[in-house]
């Protein structure tokens, strides 16, 4: 089984068990090798509550001069992420990581957004 099959496998068996409500939406994360992207979604109503990536004016300032797919672009996207999500009155998350391991990237921005005040 090559690379890519083996990510798209770990990340049905993820999303069967993780949806988002209403109470706890689900914030997930996109990984390029380029950007970073991340939303919060109530599944039930399938409305994406906010998202913000890398390349959005504010996350991007932040980055002037550095990658936009390395940890410290992770920790700049989670703090902005979680701070959107508290404006629209999200306190509790189900993390998505997407088939992604807990590590490096991935790491870095789950623990920006519980510093900015999120729980998972």
């Amino acid at each position: 089984m090559d690379k890519i099959a083996r990510k798209t496998r770990r990340r049905h068996h993820i999303r069967k068990r993780i949806t988002g409500t209403p109470e706890r939406p689900r914030l997930c994360i996109f990984k390029s090798n380029r950007n970073l992207n991340a939303q919060v979604v109530d599944d039930m109503s399938c409305k994406t509550l906010c998202s913000l990536s890398t390349l959005s004016a504010k996350v991007g300032d932040k980055l002037k001069g550095t990658s936009r797919a390395n940890t410290k672009a992770a920790v700049a996207l989670g703090d902005e992420i979680g701070k959107m999500a508290a404006a629209k009155g999200v306190k509790e998350v189900v993390f998505d990581r997407s088939g992604h391991q807990y590590h490096g990237v991935v790491k870095s921005f789950a623990e920006a957004v519980r510093k900015s005040g999120l729980k998972f």
